[in-house]
């Protein structure tokens, strides 16, 4: 929703995201998309319920933008659970290699978060119409070069985010 903040005091309930959504003219949006300053999807189970209920009621997409560790977290395959459900997955790769994945995000999964979000990516593609890996333009052109590298090579879109902040 423009013009949201994304801090929340605490983590809304499955019944106060669709009251807030219902309190919206949806006809005025051209997605729906969940992202913020947490992981959306280490609540897959919700986004997945919130998710059913949009589908039923608006006729627009779903995007989910990421971190790509779910599967990691879960430790288990989670995209099979996104089908159907969502439309576009963007996945923050943020980086050309593990090291640097890990010197700047801080992973809890250590170096082996870069290969899981690779791999979550690549599962993503057999569930998921549109897949993207993401990286901001703060990061020097070389390195955004070898991330375009790293999307082409797995197969899914690649996109170059502007920092706000």
């Amino acid at each position: 929703m423009p013009g949201a903040s994304l801090w929340l005091k605490r983590e809304p309930s499955v019944a106060e995201v669709l009251a807030a959504i219902e309190k919206r003219d949806m006809s005025r949006y051209r997605e729906v998309v969940f992202c913020g300053y947490g992981e959306p999807l280490s609540r897959v189970y919700d986004i997945i319920e919130i998710c059913k209920k949009l589908k039923a009621q608006y006729p627009l997409p779903i995007r989910i933008n990421t971190n790509g560790q779910a599967n990691l977290l879960y430790g288990k395959d989670i995209t099979p659970l996104l089908a159907g459900y969502v439309d576009y997955i963007s996945v923050s790769l943020n980086a050309k290699d593990a090291y640097s994945y890990q010197a700047m995000c801080r992973s809890e999964y250590g170096e082996a978060a870069f290969s899981g979000l690779l791999a979550f990516a690549e599962r993503c593609k057999k569930h998921i119409p549109h897949v993207a890996l993401s990286v901001v333009d703060v990061l020097p052109a070389e390195d955004i070069e070898r991330c375009r590298e790293i999307a082409g090579k797995i197969g899914v879109d690649f996109r170059v985010r502007h920092f706000v902040g």
